[in-house]
């Protein structure tokens, strides 16, 4: 059986932009940054990497990463006030507001 993951790592053409992003949910840099071609983050006991790919690179596949907080409302209002964007406000899988459940 499998125990945990230790790391996942995602290819992007935008390492600069999910850097700034990743920062702003409060993740913490060991090793590249917005100018590196490789950069890890710390997700509690565990790692998420980024890893810079070519322009003309193209996928036809999506991925998705989970990661579990204690309060979500709490980290999504800390990253828009470390200037991540606003996209969609978190929600319950019913779709209502989390901060009103």
């Amino acid at each position: 059986m499998i125990d945990g993951i230790s790391a996942v790592t995602l290819g992007t053409h935008e390492c600069h932009e999910l850097v700034r992003f990743y920062r702003a949910l409060g993740f913490e840099i060991l090793h590249g940054g917005e100018e590196s071609s490789f950069t890890s983050f710390r997700a509690g006991a565990s790692y998420l990497n980024l890893i810079a790919q070519p322009a003309g690179r193209r996928w036809s596949w999506w991925g998705r990463v989970i990661f579990y907080v204690a309060d979500v409302d709490e980290l999504y209002d800390r990253a828009l006030a470390r200037g991540a964007s606003e996209l969609l406000r978190p929600a319950t899988p019913n779709g209502v507001s989390a901060s009103s459940t």
